[in-house]
């Protein structure tokens, strides 16, 4: 029994090891625009009916909040179902390895998020730079198992953040501070993914 037990550990270590050195694929080109096109959406629907996103925080934080929810899942639902498609066997290590990846950023920016709400409310104008930051690093710490080119996308999203914060008053509540941002780095993202299907080095 206990070789048995030793046999199926070696075969699930070789396994998650095969998933680390494999590009994963479950991210599609088309979804990910798609994914694009949502925050343009939003971004147009605060233009129209927010007109004053400083004094509507909690509706500003709705409309982006819920937009990142659709999103999340529409992304989710679409990889589950590619990368069973395309990794077939190791299907649920290469889903796992994606989840572990990419988890720990859309936690900090949750946690940013309840956190300014609830202790510093006067700073919640530094959370689109938070949100594009944290995004930044998700894809960063997801490079290794992504075209190497998604570099660039990492470095879109840390650079937009960035002049989000510095922009340092109300204006970072601007429905473009987050539609611009997100909509052509998830279009960047997607360019990347189609003309790079098959790029197996490590980024």
């Amino acid at each position: 029994m206990n070789d048995l037990n030793k046999a199926l550990g070696d075969i699930s270590s070789i396994r998650r090891q095969m998933a680390r050195s494999t590009q994963f694929r479950g991210y599609g080109p088309v979804t990910l625009a798609t994914t694009g096109l949502f925050a343009f959406v939003a971004a147009s629907a605060q233009a129209l009916w927010l007109l004053r996103p400083a004094d509507h925080v909690s509706a500003y934080l709705a409309t982006w909040v819920s937009t990142a929810i659709v999103s999340a899942s529409f992304i989710g639902s679409r990889m589950l179902a590619r990368t069973r498609l395309i990794h077939s066997g190791m299907a649920n290590e290469m889903i796992r390895m994606a989840v572990e990846q990419f988890l720990p950023s859309a936690a900090a920016g949750a946690l940013l998020t309840l956190v300014l709400m609830r202790y510093a409310p006067g700073e919640l104008w530094m959370l689109p730079g938070l949100w594009q930051l944290t995004f930044s690093l998700g894809i960063f710490s997801s490079c290794r198992f992504l075209p190497r080119p998604m570099l660039a996308a990492g470095a879109w999203y840390l650079l937009t953040g960035l002049f989000c914060i510095a922009i340092g008053d109300a204006r970072a509540f601007s429905p473009w501070a987050m539609g611009i941002p997100y909509g052509v780095g998830q279009m960047l993202v997607a360019g990347i993914l189609y003309f790079n299907p098959e790029d197996e080095d490590e980024c």
